[in-house]
């Protein structure tokens, strides 16, 4: 046996649960004491034995082939990201590994500090860990917790006042901690992560059952609503840009459609912060 973290099986056993019978065509008959699927389910439906399916869970068996993780995110009813995610956690994972150092300080590449302060729009970058990297003050002042230094998922679990600008905050949360799982990756043995996941599960129940999920997603642009001390409720689309050279940076740019009346109002938040 290995001492190291057996992210696969925690990971099938995590969404094994949140699979319903129906879901696959499998007839319920009885009270059922399991959430989800059982084990011996989800190996008939993946074509492989119960007793292999139990080794991959339990960390006996940390490296079973592509066909085989493929036939379980079909019956797991993995998305793209979620299978690309359950690949990675079963590709050839090593038995011994050298203790994870910290990463290096993240360094805003100078162009795109500059593009950040020059855009007439609220932007700002996010790092690996979603730390905010570099911002510009109509982004602070739409979110006075956009600073260099704070965490968004902090933010967004731990801060009130984060959270009532969001009239959707916990559907937004569910998608910030989905896109967070996919930015670490296998990573989850880094220093920072475990403190991290360790601070938010301890001070927020809400975060602890949605981390127990396993959800992952990619962080894609959409349409945001916030609720906003000054202006009121405006509508702006949030568009999330790579930054190349860099590992897990993401440009963050919030826009307005033209002519709508969150273009007005952010033109109004706009003159208040230059005029201040």
């Amino acid at each position: 046996m290995t001492d190291e973290p057996n992210l696969l099986g925690t990971y099938v056993r995590a969404r094994r649960e949140l699979v319903t019978p129906e879901q696959v065509g499998i007839p319920v008959l009885g009270a059922r004491r399991v959430p989800g699927l059982r084990r011996e389910e989800v190996a008939m439906l993946a074509g492989i034995s119960a007793d292999y399916y139990l080794r991959l869970e339990q960390g006996r068996d940390r490296n079973p082939s592509v066909q085989v993780l493929e036939s379980l995110a079909r019956v797991l009813r993995l998305d793209e990201s979620a299978t690309a995610y359950l690949l990675s956690l079963g590709a050839g994972q090593p038995r011994r590994r050298r203790r994870r150092r910290r990463r290096r300080k993240e360094t805003v590449p100078p162009g795109i500090a500059q593009l950040v302060a020059a855009l007439p729009l609220p932007a700002l970058v996010e790092g690996h860990y979603f730390d905010v990297l570099a911002v510009n003050a109509l982004a602070t002042a739409l979110s006075p917790r956009l600073t260099v230094g704070a965490n968004r998922l902090r933010d967004t679990f731990l801060d009130p006042a984060e959270q009532a600008l969001h009239p959707d905050w916990e559907n937004a949360g569910a998608g910030m901690i989905a896109g967070f799982r996919r930015s670490v990756g296998t990573d989850a043995d880094d220093p920072r992560v475990i403190d991290l996941i360790g601070e938010l599960s301890l001070a927020s129940p809400h975060f602890s059952r949605l981390w127990a999920r396993h959800d992952v997603a990619a962080c894609e642009g959409a349409a945001k609503y916030i609720d906003h001390p000054q202006v009121g409720r405006l509508r702006l689309n949030r568009e999330r840009l790579a930054v190349s050279g860099t590992t897990g940076q993401t440009l963050v740019i919030y826009h307005p459609d033209p002519g709508s009346d969150g273009a007005e109002k952010l033109a109004l938040l706009a003159s208040a912060t230059t005029t201040a």
